[in-house]
């Protein structure tokens, strides 16, 4: 039996089972057949969690553009690969087939090849959300260059610190983006960033806006006058399984972030897995998952996913406000879409806005409805289920990770019970486990813990780059013989599963993951700052939002103006994602004897949580506390 395509809870409960029971002949059957292989696998899986050490289908050969692109060509060469939705409405939708995909990515793989890129060479891609993103991505995997796409909002000094981490050899960004009524200069910031990056020697620059922009002789080159000569044929470089596909960076709560690494035939066959069943996709359906590619969910679910499963997915490089709140329900209609995956920061904009936007509207091609990058609250569920889904649609929460590289808890569409702000049941191979502060596992099915997995899946990330140690110490320290996801969930009687936020210092912003220590080191570096402390509090759109606590050198300080300064410092620093809603100044910050800022007590204060203090006397300042409070921004 194949278990590759779920139809009903039957096939869901026998496919968990043998994944649990036989999990490397479950994934043995999927990987042989529904994929090309060079050479198959001498072995299925080799793990050890204590050093950590992961590897599926062990000395396997292969190629993923080639399950992608090329095995789609025979029968599917005409059909739609990607639909680029461009920023203006007024401006023509590309519609690019498999035939055309395979000749722009292999003519982009010959240019890397000729300006020097080579196998485990890395190349940072920092581009907007238009078809260049998506081809330079598979040009890279066509000739085995390591990807590492930085979200195209990030600060200069965010993107050098990336660049610099996994020492790229290569920038490919454009003129400029489109971005609702702004044009971004995404070639200034990299010309910005590239003053401290000594390992580039090239620049590819796509033209998209036509702006003015700098230019450096011998290093920035035109991506489209090098593909006027560039051959459209590129043979593909044979990987081994656990050669490194990309490294995405992802928050750490504590300074660097942290440069996952996915590897080529695990992250491949979980991800075309998981997206065939947890959006039930058929052979003519038209997918859209509005994330960028320089996040996780863009990788799997806006590329790789869709292309693996010989989908047509859609592209968008606007945002969901311009040229007003209508866009998204326009494009669906347009489009036809009939799988919809977005994040509850997007839906609870929308749904804050007058429902005339939305009424014109048929969406009556939507058939799964998708939320990814953070809990679902009820509200914004039942705004979702009602007014987008007309009440015909299933809405799968998903819970995932940079880290996990797939989706690991989700509803199946039509297959398992849908459970408002419940991620609900593991996929097959995916065997959580609730442990409780002491580390042991919470045996009872009812139960609320940490959220650990104690068996691997096939995409789960291989290593942080350069820094295996900091991989183990994150994942594998807190729990013996367990990867700990960092958040915390509660299980109800069924056995579904719902995630209730981070246990560390990582703020989940609009769906994003921002470490706190990064964003008070960008504020500590304000001349009139003596220290800080961030934190989260509940926020009607954005889900959390920040809350600084910060401390001053000069108590007479002009407070207005050094909101709008320290801003400045974060967005420099990191990136307008960052930015604090809120800024109390105060005279100090509560601390433990030793001088550790309690930030417990600061998240407490700032979800006007204040009957659940605890005992604050034991503190070094108690009497800070107390003016906090009074001070405390409503």
């Amino acid at each position: 039996m194949s278990n590759y395509h779920l139809q009903n809870f039957a096939d869901y409960l026998e496919s968990y089972k043998k994944s649990i029971d036989s999990p490397e002949e479950f994934w043995a059957d999927i990987a042989t057949n529904h994929f090309i292989w060079q050479k198959k696998w001498d072995q299925v899986l080799n793990w050890d969690f204590k050093k950590p050490e992961i590897n599926w289908f062990i000395g396997a050969k292969l190629n993923i553009t080639e399950n992608c692109i090329d095995r789609h060509l025979a029968e599917n060469g005409k059909k739609t690969a990607i639909l680029f939705e461009p920023n203006d409405p007024s401006e023509s939708s590309q519609s690019i087939t498999y035939e055309e995909l395979a000749i722009r990515v292999n003519q982009v793989a010959k240019v890397l090849r000729a300006k020097g890129i080579e196998k485990g060479d890395r190349v940072c891609i920092y581009l907007p959300m238009i078809p260049e993103l998506a081809i330079s991505v598979l040009a890279c995997a066509r000739i085995g260059a390591i990807h590492s796409v930085v979200f195209a909002g990030f600060s200069a000094m965010a993107l050098a610190s990336r660049i610099n981490d996994s020492s790229c050899k290569m920038v490919i960004t454009s003129d400029g983006s489109f971005r609702g009524t702004k044009i971004v200069d995404l070639k200034g910031i990299v010309d910005e960033a590239l003053t401290h990056t000594p390992s580039v020697q090239s620049v590819l620059v796509v033209k998209r806006t036509g702006s003015e922009i700098g230019w450096v002789a011998k290093r920035d080159f035109w991506l489209h006058t090098l593909i006027e000569t560039a051959s459209a044929s590129c043979l593909p470089a044979i990987m081994d399984a656990e050669d490194p596909l990309f490294i995405l960076y992802t928050s750490g709560s504590t300074g660097q972030p942290k440069g996952m690494v996915h590897t080529t035939a695990g992250y491949m066959v979980y991800t075309a897995y998981t997206f065939k069943n947890v959006f039930q996709y058929q052979g003519n359906d038209i997918f859209w998952c509005t994330a960028d590619i320089g996040w996780i969910t863009g990788h799997s679910y806006g590329v790789y996913g869709p292309l693996l499963n010989g989908a047509t997915t859609v592209m968008f490089e606007g945002i969901p406000s311009h040229p007003d709140y209508s866009r998204f329900w326009q494009i669906i209609d347009k489009h036809k879409v009939t799988q919809f995956y977005t994040a509850p920061t997007a839906i609870r904009a929308l749904a804050k806005e007058d429902l005339s936007y939305v009424l014109p509207y048929h969406l009556k091609s939507l058939k799964v409805l998708g939320t990814v990058g953070e809990p679902i609250n009820d509200e914004a569920w039942y705004w979702y289920n009602d007014h987008i889904g007309k009440g015909n649609c299933p809405i799968v929460d998903t819970w995932w990770q940079t880290e996990t590289g797939g989706i690991l808890i989700s509803p199946l569409p039509g297959i398992t019970e849908t459970i408002p702000t419940y991620a609900t049941l593991p996929l097959p191979g995916v065997q959580p486990v609730l442990m409780n502060e002491q580390g042991e596992e919470i045996k009872e099915i009812q139960a609320d813990g940490r959220l650990c997995l104690k068996f691997p899946w096939p995409s789960i990330a291989r290593t942080i780059w350069g820094n295996h140690e900091r991989y183990r110490e994150t994942y594998f320290s807190t729990f013996n013989n367990l990867y700990f996801t960092g958040d915390g969930a509660l299980r109800d009687q069924n056995g579904n599963y719902r995630i209730t936020g981070r246990v560390d210092d990582i703020i989940i912003v609009s769906g994003h993951n921002l470490g706190t220590a990064p964003i008070e080191d960008a504020v500590n570096e304000h001349p009139l700052v003596a220290e800080s402390a961030i934190v989260g509090f509940p926020h009607a759109v954005k889900g959390f939002a920040l809350y600084g606590f910060i401390t001053l050198k000069d108590e007479n300080a002009n407070q207005e103006a050094l909101f709008n300064e320290i801003n400045q410092f974060i967005t420099n620093q990191i990136g307008a994602i960052a930015k604090l809603d809120k800024m109390q100044f105060t005279s100090g910050l509560p601390k433990t004897r030793s001088g550790k800022i309690m930030r417990r007590i600061l998240l407490k204060i700032a979800c006007n949580e204040l009957d659940s203090l605890g005992d604050i006397t034991t503190l070094l300042n108690p009497e800070v506390v107390e003016e906090i409070i009074q001070n405390r921004l409503t």
